[in-house]
């Protein structure tokens, strides 16, 4: 699992003022053009959130109406599109899971761990030779196993540092240890930056 989708958003996303200048005047070309851009990334996010296929897909559909419902409310000045739309996944997801429907179906059968890079290879390969994509992994690949954990429990599940520790079986305290060191590597690796 990796933080790499929102880093590629914020990578391809540069120059999306454009069309979100046209998904404020509703044109619906404009949303079409959205769903090319970032439909398979936001699906990849919350496939490894929900780790559902079907569900996944109900949940993109619901991104990305919920996107162009509050594109009036969209401030350019305050970041771009692409993260910002991952972050609606990213929260939708999230949201799901915390809900009855969600804890029914973790329940209903074992989860089992997806990785599928494919879903987003091209993108990946577009970014993965810029200097800023290789620092980002590199820092990940700095933390260690523990560290690295909390890290993707936080931002792919959003779980609280309580609940991580509920989920880990350790006491709040070293995951609260765990959650400040990774995030001391992060901050130190990636100073400077432009992420």
């Amino acid at each position: 699992m990796s933080l790499l989708p929102l880093w590629l958003a914020i990578q391809v996303g540069e120059d999306d003022s454009a069309l979100a200048e046209r998904l404020r005047r509703r044109e619906q070309q404009a949303m079409a053009d959205l769903y090319d851009r970032y439909g398979r990334l936001a699906y990849s996010v919350i496939l490894r959130i929900v780790r559902d296929s079907g569900i996944a897909e109900d949940l993109t559909q619901e991104t990305f109406l919920r996107v162009w419902n509050r594109m009036p409310g969209f401030d350019p000045a305050r970041g771009n599109l692409g993260a910002w739309l991952l972050a609606v996944a990213r929260n939708r997801a999230i949201d799901y899971l915390r809900s009855v429907d969600g804890r029914m179906a973790r329940s209903a059968y074992e989860v089992v761990d997806l990785e599928n890079p494919a879903l987003f290879a091209n993108l990946e390969k577009e970014v993965l030779g810029s200097d800023q994509a290789r620092r980002i992994r590199q820092a990940l690949d700095k933390l260690n196993v523990n560290h690295r954990t909390v890290i993707e429990l936080a931002y792919f599940e959003g779980l609280s540092q309580t609940e991580m520790a509920e989920k880990l079986s350790q006491p709040l305290g070293t995951v609260k240890t765990w959650v400040l060191a990774a995030l001391k590597v992060l901050r130190e690796d990636l100073a400077g930056a432009t992420v």
